[in-house]
């Protein structure tokens, strides 16, 4: 039943908030400015990559420094990080052991780009492996590169031409990946930029949680794999419903299909990400962003059986003509940073830590939602809470996709981001890495509480 005890928004009030905060944070940052107004000179939107326009504010946000997390704007604003580059600064920002790691390879050692292994590498290796229970590791530089390259390989493997998803997951700038259900309707969504083919030639999309779509769906005989995060998290944090990975894993394997379970944004969930936390079974493992501590990288792994695959197929290049590689795939940096970052930083005792904190934040939130009765709901995994600005739950990625609600966004990031706390854009994501301190959580949630307090008041 929907819930019926909540506040309906002032929109009015909501904009003169908004107008407000705009002001103040113009005012806290005109170094920033100064340097946004000089980056439209040369950067397309004036910004290294484009989807950094899209923070809160007229501009972007320039930074000077940043370590465990803290970041220090270009005006001198120290900023308590809550969004740690959106993952790929789950270990904090230089943690101790992986610039010691990095230094090493760099001034000791030396060596980026050689094209030749380096014991790092087996390390990192076997270090996922027991963390993830996939037997075999390969490397990339992004969670995207390593999400395109398993595509490639599942429909060499299996013969099939389509890959299946869930409607709004994520898995980076993949082709395939870039469509949802429109009214049901597998369609491109909205602005997808130039795709070669109509990605409803490709893919095959379900609604997270529906077993029944997905049986329907892999009944063509035409599904490789399916690709899917353990829990939906770039629209707001979708969990899946008691028993649905047990239910679909084995829907998905008696149709000869592959799972692929993408665990970059979802590692916020202990030391083997879901994987490892809910016993899944999956036949490949991808990754990226975090496990080498903001160094770029990707990985996937796979199954010794789907290794045996890989290794008697007798039509796939893999190792030239298939293009499953790149020149700096792999580099000794990259390896370095992993290994100083798994062995040292993301451990289990830090991963025990911060879950710890990733309640006592996920609580908070639910407390401040409750006590000033906001049509809003939280969902946690582990280290990670995000926000959804509806009065019920989402079940899947369409009902977490219609949820968004810009200004209430964009005013949410103002008050954070003017009260020196960063929290994600896109979609409202708060982690803790093994820096964060309880005192640090709190400090978050009394900005919360402030802010919906303001919120709700005539």
């Amino acid at each position: 039943m929907p819930r019926t005890d909540r506040i309906e928004i002032d929109r009015t009030r909501l904009a003169a908030l908004i107008e407000r905060e705009r002001a103040t944070l113009a005012a806290r940052t005109p170094r920033s400015r100064e340097l946004a107004e000089r980056a439209n000179a040369h950067m397309i939107g004036g910004v290294p990559m484009q989807w950094m326009q899209i923070w809160a504010g007229q501009h972007a946000l320039f930074f000077e420094r940043a370590k465990g997390n803290r970041i220090t704007d270009v005006d001198g604003n120290e900023l308590l990080d809550f969004c740690l580059g959106d993952t790929g600064a789950m270990a904090g920002h230089s943690p101790e052991a992986t610039v010691a790691a990095v230094r090493r390879r760099l001034d000791e050692l030396g060596g980026v780009t050689t094209m030749l292994p380096t014991e790092d590498a087996i390390w990192v290796a076997d270090d996922l492996a027991r963390r993830f229970g996939m037997d075999m590791w390969t490397f990339a530089l992004t969670a995207t590169d390593a999400n395109r390259w398993v595509l490639r390989t599942a429909r060499q493997l299996t013969g099939r031409p389509k890959v299946l998803i869930m409607s709004y997951c994520y898995h980076g700038s993949v082709d395939e990946t870039i469509i949802a259900l429109e009214d049901g309707v597998p369609m491109s969504k909205p602005g997808n930029v130039g795709p070669q083919v109509d990605p409803a030639l490709t893919t095959r999309v379900v609604e997270f949680n529906d077993l029944a779509m997905l049986e329907r769906e892999l009944a063509h005989g035409d599904v490789a794999c399916v690709l899917a995060e353990p829990a939906l998290t770039n629209m707001g944090i979708v969990l899946p419903d008691p028993g649905y990975w047990e239910a679909a894993t084995r829907l998905i394997k008696a149709a000869g299909a592959l799972l692929v379970i993408d665990e970059t944004h979802t590692f916020s969930a202990g030391p083997g990400g879901c994987t490892q936390a809910w016993d899944l079974e999956p036949d490949i493992v991808t990754m990226g962003k975090s496990i080498a501590g903001g160094v770029p990288i990707g990985a996937y792994g796979v199954t010794a059986e789907v290794d045996a695959r890989i290794t008697a197929d007798p039509m796939g290049d893999y190792v030239d003509t298939g293009g499953v590689g790149g020149t700096l795939a792999g580099n000794a940096l990259s390896m370095a940073a992993a290994r100083g970052t798994l062995e040292h930083v993301l451990t289990e005792e830090a991963f025990a830590r911060m879950c710890d904190l990733g309640d006592r934040m996920l609580a908070g939130m639910q407390d401040v939602i409750d006590r000033h009765a906001l049509p809003w709901v939280v969902a946690g995994l582990g280290a990670r809470a995000e926000f959804r600005f509806c009065a019920d739950m989402p079940r899947n990625g369409t009902e977490s996709h219609d949820a968004h609600d810009a200004d209430v966004e964009e005013w949410l990031h103002l008050v954070t981001l003017n009260n020196g706390i960063l929290v994600t854009p896109f979609h409202n994501m708060c982690l803790v890495c093994p820096d964060t301190t309880a005192a640090d959580v709190d400090r978050l949630l009394a900005v919360l509480d402030a802010a919906a307090e303001e919120l709700r008041s005539v």
